[in-house]
């Protein structure tokens, strides 16, 4: 049994090594799809859509109106520390690629029921691009 729930946060990132425009620094109206594959508990649930908002919400706080830096973009924190800006500091690319890797650790650390045996994200930059992964638990 599978199920999932959404949630939405503004944040800017920059990839420096892309050769169009998103080597720029910009931002996204980002989703996060998060579903959870389990069996039934004894109340009929693979997850409470209310401890699925406990796990994840935290997660998706810290990265509302942020910016995702990779560790290795000196020039960029530099800016946004004397900016005084909110930084997510990261030890990678900031591509949808690689937050899906982001969020499936960060939630696997969360603590998870011992019926969980699956979780799938889904992270999309626009309405209509994202990437996807998923891994068992």
């Amino acid at each position: 049994m599978k199920i999932a729930k959404d949630f939405k946060w503004e944040m800017g990132h920059r990839l420096p090594f892309h050769k169009g425009k998103c080597r720029n620094l910009h931002g996204h109206s980002y989703k996060l799809t998060v579903e959870f594959e389990g069996t039934l508990d004894e109340n009929g649930m693979v997850l409470d859509y209310y401890d699925v908002k406990e796990i994840v919400g935290p997660i998706v706080e810290n990265l509302d109106h942020s910016v995702m830096v990779y560790e290795e973009d000196k020039e960029l924190i530099d800016v946004l520390e004397k900016l005084n800006s909110k930084a997510v500091i990261v030890p990678f690319q900031t591509t949808a690629e690689n937050m899906c890797g982001y969020f499936l650790k960060k939630i696997k650390d969360a603590g998870l029921p011992e019926n969980i045996n699956g979780i799938r994200v889904w992270v999309y930059e626009t309405e209509n691009t994202y990437a996807t992964e998923a891994m068992k638990v």
